[in-house]
């Protein structure tokens, strides 16, 4: 990494995970904060320009998805949950009120590394191959700005986490296609993702929504029934 190191705050109660996550990154140059309980993570990470936080789910003081919904409302910083909790519906709990992925305990530092780097690369607009893009997509209402990761209707920015960004832009860029979950999982996640196709319709219902408060008709984001998603092209 060049420039100014990547700044991540590791939030979990248990010592010994966040001594072992800390470690890790460091070596791989992030630099890392610590926080050991939900009001002091919500504290931290409104207050200090972190690129990503890595966030336990049971917390003392206020739940890791408290603290994420309270997080939501001021900022689009990535969340990455970590989790002994290894239910589905843990799962897509964590991803509808705002997270961007979702790790189970115990963990693999090899898997770790691997989904903080394809978080921050999509938070930064990393990883790909701007020349084969153009720096600006119009479609329906909505502008995508590729170079900056920023989508605007006529009321304004519209507030996007990383991953929402990454799922509307497959999507615009594809307008008029019907697209599949797997399309969408491995264009808008960059990886072999790890969870069900399920997770495509979860940030689905949660772009549509911001479409919807940006003023932008939700339904330009089309469901396919048997197939996939597809959104809208211009008349």
């Amino acid at each position: 990494m060049s420039g100014q190191p990547m700044r991540v705050l590791v939030v979990d109660d248990e010592h010994a995970i966040t001594e072992f996550v800390s470690y890790n990154l460091k070596r791989e140059g992030y630099e890392v904060e610590v926080a050991h309980d939900g009001n002091s993570a919500l504290e931290m990470a409104l207050n200090g320009a972190f690129d990503l936080i890595i966030l336990d789910v049971m917390l003392p003081g206020m739940s890791g998805f408290d603290v994420c919904q309270r997080l939501r409302t001021q900022s689009d910083v990535p969340v990455l949950f970590l989790s002994a909790r290894d239910t589905e519906i843990d799962k897509v709990v964590g991803l509808e009120i705002g997270g961007d992925d979702y790790l189970a305990k115990p963990f693999g530092v090899k898997e770790l590394n691997a989904r903080i780097k394809a978080l921050l690369r999509r938070s930064v607009g990393a990883g790909r191959d701007m020349s084969e893009t153009p720096s600006t997509i119009e479609v329906a209402g909505v502008t995508l700005d590729e170079a900056g990761h920023r989508a605007y209707s006529e009321k304004g920015e519209i507030a996007l986490t990383p991953r929402e960004y990454e799922l509307l832009s497959c999507l615009m860029r594809n307008a008029g296609k019907v697209l599949s979950r797997d399309d969408l999982l491995q264009d808008a996640w960059g990886w072999e993702y790890l969870v069900e196709t399920k997770t495509v319709d979860t940030h689905v219902k949660r772009l549509r929504d911001k479409l919807e408060d940006a003023g932008v008709d939700a339904n330009l984001v089309e469901t396919v029934r048997g197939y996939g998603y597809r959104f809208k092209a211009d008349e």
